[in-house]
């Protein structure tokens, strides 16, 4: 089963062309291609609280057969550590091509 993983990245002051270049590389090597949505920063919205909170996101996108779960986990605390966020939202999907 193919699986799509998404990471969603938010724009912050540190979000730059090298650290995008970075992360593109790193997973163009890992996993043979990636897609970066950059053109149009999605908006993330959540509630902390009782007050909305705010993000622009970029997606990132890669496909795998399997999912090392170990390698992500450890890849989301590094992603964490560069962006400066408490989280950073890696999510799997199962999806079937056509």
């Amino acid at each position: 089963m193919t699986h799509l993983i998404e990471i969603l990245l938010p724009v912050t002051e540190t979000f730059g062309q090298a650290v995008l270049g970075d992360i593109r590389s790193e997973l163009t090597h890992r996993f043979g291609g990636v897609t970066l949505h950059v053109n149009a920063p999605a908006e993330g919205l959540w509630k902390d609280g009782r007050e909305v909170e705010t993000d622009s996101i970029v997606v990132v996108e890669v496909m795998t057969d399997e999912i090392d779960r170990g390698w992500w986990a450890n890849y989301r605390k590094a992603l964490e550590q560069r962006f400066s966020q408490e989280e950073i939202v890696i999510r799997a999907s199962q999806v079937e091509r056509l």
